[in-house]
């Protein structure tokens, strides 16, 4: 034993180099004089180089060949599998938050190749006469966790350890209760009259690279199987649970189905980008602090990158992804064309002034960019041409964009703005 240590030794210099050079490759850029030159594929033009000539060119071909095209190199295609989806309502108590609201608790059964997979959905609606508009996003730590109500029940999904919450051995417990309530002021939206719906993410794909064995992944492939290399990665599952929650707040007669904005924040934000790229019932859309793979611009190279997101969350894209490495150019789209996709619905873009791996700058040039697509399809998209002072947003057109003071998170203050451009649109 000890001569294999000795042996280890004068390789010991060579490994610490190693581990620098690959921090070194990983150091973020954050200087805008570094930026490098760049253009961005025309979301107007086809493949082909032909110009699109009308709406009717735009729905019918470009758009589908834009949609392609994330499917094929970024997020990934979702196979074709036959599931069967069951709503089992679990928990209905109609004097939730001190009498103001109705809580409601069900879990979304999937069925496929034999296989079950349970997804826990938390509702909190206004006490009202009709149905109501309805908000849509995942949480981080699970449904528990947005709000202190005591009759939440714990997730049981793997979930991230956390010692501050008590989170061990991949298990939630009672401590991590309401420790996301700040970023789910559940109160101020219901009391604006809109419904909160929820869903810990982890439990339609938990969040790490277990080679796609769990989740939704674990209900289409074989043991050992793995995606090809065009097939979803995380991402693409997470926005295709999203269109299953929407699949039943379809047939929640409180609802307003027609009226349900999806948002997410961070990687979610990423999510909810996609999910209303792919999934039209979403009538808004909104993106808090998405960043690389979200609503900034891969092209600028700022802050988070290509490259660092497929190394440190090789679960979450497709694997064709990879190939953009360092090669962002090469990309045959950006995500000023994600946001196109959105069109015509409205969108909300948000960023934070502390938040510049995420590239608050990207996220609005990107917007920007898009907004030739929707006044192409004859709609006031962003109403300014350069980038608002930090807490002046900007929501008088169909793409709404502010850049918040303050870190990497999701606020009272940005809901504020979410649920006055939402009403807007709802009227």
């Amino acid at each position: 034993m000890k001569s294999k240590i000795l042996l280890l030794v004068p390789l010991i210099p060579l490994l610490v180099l190693a581990c620098q050079h690959a921090l070194e490759e990983f150091v973020p850029n954050y200087d805008e004089s570094k930026v490098p030159a760049y253009k961005l594929p025309d979301p107007l033009s086809f493949k082909n180089g032909k110009p699109v000539t009308g709406s009717s060119d735009w729905y019918s071909k470009r758009r589908p060949e834009i949609l392609g095209l994330f499917e094929e190199e970024v997020y990934g295609r979702i196979p074709e599998f036959e599931y069967h989806e069951v709503f089992v309502m679990n928990d209905c108590d109609s004097f939730a938050l001190n009498g103001t609201a109705i809580r409601k608790q069900l879990t979304i059964k999937i069925i496929a190749n034999d296989k079950n997979l349970d997804i826990d959905l938390l509702i909190y609606q206004p006490k009202s006469k009709g149905p109501v508009p309805a908000f849509l996003g995942y949480n981080f730590n699970g449904n528990h966790a947005i709000n202190s109500d005591t009759a939440i029940f714990i997730n049981e999904s793997w979930i991230p350890n956390n010692e501050s919450l008590g989170i061990t051995d991949h298990r939630a417990t009672g401590n991590s209760r309401g420790s996301e309530a700040s970023r789910w002021p559940v109160e101020l939206i219901t009391g604006n009259g809109f419904a909160v719906a929820t869903v810990y993410y982890g439990d339609v794909d938990p969040d790490f690279d277990d080679g796609f064995q769990n989740g939704i992944h674990g209900l289409v492939y074989e043991k050992g199987e793995k995606p090809a290399s065009d097939e979803w990665g995380s991402i693409a599952a997470w926005a295709w649970g999203l269109s299953r929650v929407m699949d039943y707040l379809e047939t929640d007669p409180a609802i307003i189905a027609q009226k349900v904005a999806v948002i997410g924040h961070s990687r979610l934000g990423k999510t909810a980008l996609w999910a209303g790229a792919f999934d039209e019932r979403f009538a808004v859309v909104i993106s808090n602090n998405s960043g690389c793979g979200g609503a900034a611009l891969s092209r600028r190279e700022i802050g988070e990158t290509v490259e660092r997101i497929n190394t440190q969350f090789p679960h979450w894209f497709c694997d064709n992804f990879n190939y953009y490495n360092k090669k962002e150019k090469k990309l045959p789209v950006d995500q000023h064309m994600l946001i196109a996709l959105l069109a015509p619905r409205p969108v909300y873009i948000a960023s934070a002034t502390e938040d510049q791996w995420a590239d608050p700058k990207g996220e609005f040039l990107a917007a920007l960019a898009a907004d030739t697509v929707y006044q192409f399809l004859g709609l006031p998209g962003l109403s300014v041409k350069t980038m608002p002072d930090a807490d002046h947003p900007v929501m008088d057109g169909y793409i709404g964009y502010h850049l918040r003071t303050g870190k990497h998170d999701i606020t009272a203050w940005d809901w504020e703005q979410y649920l006055t451009f939402v009403k807007s649109h709802f009227k």
